[in-house]
């Protein structure tokens, strides 16, 4: 079994280890969440102190020109593109992940509209927010909202289906689909097919023009790093991003928004997916966030940046699921993540049977909240009738290290042997979990 000094050596030999200074990283604490909230790049602070105290406070209204504010959503769109396999002047970074899956799945069902489809397929387990979005506008637009298991792929995929709408990297489970095999399946059926990127971007290899894909959404405050509530972003193939209006015809979608005239008239391209005026201060955060990703280009120039990631990710990940089914024998615990490397986002997943006391519960929630207070920091994600409750812990390369994932084990190992997680503040549900 791997060593503590095994560990250390791993991290000796690490060619991306110097990626981890470019964080601000609390003494102490091993970070496993950055699948829901990245770390603050020490770029940011005074990125977003110039653009509030010298381009707003100084140069006022000027900077929309002399600062480059104006085109900022295309200028980091072309940063999205590099981690997603898309080209430049197809991303534009805008609004929410919510919003932004609301635009592109309406402009998915406004080309079915006429072909006598009906049907809108997505995961069962898919985020919530998108099956509400989706439930939302299958109601508006004479739609059908199909939940499936993902072992029902590709054989659900009838001549009835008008857009498949699955996110990439599973956010319960870090399943991951083969894109381009299932993006083929669903053409080859007629239907169009909306990606969610959420846990994908900066986190796994993306290759959306080699996938042949249609639509693709995601997140900024994830493993880009761009702070809580970050823009997010949109992509859309080039064939389709001129011909459909997306709802939201606001006037920074314009393809002349100082014309000021009375009638829309779309941009080109994917911008005409932006809607109101941008978020500058959101986007200057979320550019230093990109930044600390594309660092990681230096260390693998042949392949990208996402390809030295990947690697690393893969091996953190592997690390982790053979330590804890080494230590952690016994316990209840069993893995959720796939263990295929192609299958496998960077989170590894894990529920739990609570063997002495099965009426009590899982006890997954108060584990995490066990190792939260010693300082390790994943997350829970709660179960149903259906799907277990969820130990969650995202493995983001940039920062993390071979020790620190010796040293989680190590936590969650005395948390478990010494029942600790049974104390009555770690059984207290919080807010947000």
């Amino acid at each position: 079994m791997t060593t503590l000094e095994d560990c250390r050596a791993l991290d000796a030999q690490d060619s991306l280890r110097a990626l981890r200074d470019q964080f601000t990283l609390p003494q102490g604490v091993i970070y496993l969440d950055g699948n829901s909230l990245g770390v603050l790049p020490k770029a940011a602070p005074a990125r977003i102190a110039e653009v509030v105290a010298e381009e707003w406070g100084q140069g006022l209204i000027r900077s929309w020109n002399t600062a480059s504010w104006f085109d900022l959503p295309q200028r980091l769109g072309d940063k999205v593109a590099q981690l997603i396999g898309a080209a430049p002047g197809e991303v534009v970074c805008t609004d929410s992940t919510s919003v932004n899956l609301y635009k592109a799945l309406f402009a998915a069902l406004s080309q079915q509209k006429d072909s006598g489809r009906k049907l809108v397929v997505s995961e069962r387990s898919n985020f919530p927010t998108d099956l509400y979005i989706a439930e939302s506008l299958c109601r508006e637009r004479g739609f059908t909202l199909k939940l499936i298991d993902a072992d029902e792929l590709p054989a659900v995929l009838t001549d009835e289906v008008a857009v498949l709408m699955l996110t990439h990297v599973n956010y319960r489970t870090g399943a991951m689909h083969d894109m381009k095999a299932i993006t083929a399946a669903a053409h080859a059926a007629g239907a169009l097919t909306v990606w969610d990127l959420a846990h994908s971007a900066g986190a796994v290899p993306v290759a959306l023009n080699d996938s042949n894909a249609d639509y693709a959404v995601g997140c900024g405050y994830k493993y880009l790093n761009g702070g809580p509530g970050a823009p997010a972003f949109v992509w859309v193939h080039t064939r389709h991003a001129g011909k459909f209006e997306q709802p939201l015809s606001g006037w920074w979608g314009h393809a002349a928004p100082f014309e000021f005239t009375p009638h829309y008239r779309p941009a080109p391209g994917v911008g005409r997916y932006l809607c109101g005026t941008q978020p500058i201060i959101a986007l200057a955060g979320l550019e230093c966030g990109l930044d600390t990703v594309l660092a990681a280009e230096a260390f693998d120039r042949d392949q990208g940046a996402m390809a030295a990631l990947r690697a690393k990710s893969l091996a953190l990940t592997d690390l982790f699921i053979q330590l804890v089914e080494a230590r952690c024998a016994g316990q209840g615990l069993s893995l959720v993540t796939p263990r295929e490397h192609a299958r496998r986002g960077s989170q590894v997943c894990l529920s739990r049977q609570n063997l002495e006391e099965p009426q009590s519960g899982s006890g997954a929630y108060a584990i995490v909240q066990a190792l939260i207070a010693r300082g390790v920091i994943g997350d829970y994600r709660a179960g149903d009738s259906q799907m277990p409750d969820i130990l969650r812990f995202g493995f983001t390369p940039l920062y993390l290290g071979f020790e620190d994932v010796w040293n989680s084990v190590e936590h969650l190992v005395q948390v478990l042997e010494s029942a600790e997680w049974k104390r009555e503040e770690f059984n207290r549900k919080n807010a947000v979990t």
